[in-house]
């Protein structure tokens, strides 16, 4: 079984670690408002997604 002979260092490990990020998000506009949305996802200012509305938004 293979087991490390000596420790890994902080800066070794890290070093490893440098391309381990988060993408940014994609972002979609609304088909009714034009606002940006994540993908995938309900618009939370029109309450529509793929052209159905899922909830009614509280006008203010």
């Amino acid at each position: 079984m293979a087991v490390p002979k000596k420790r890994v260092s902080r800066q070794r490990k890290r070093k490893r670690r440098t391309h381990y990020k988060a993408s940014k998000a994609t972002l979609a506009t609304c088909s009714q408002t034009g606002d940006p949305k994540l993908r995938h996802r309900v618009c939370p200012t029109s309450g529509v997604y793929r052209g159905k509305v899922v909830f009614e938004v509280a006008e203010e």
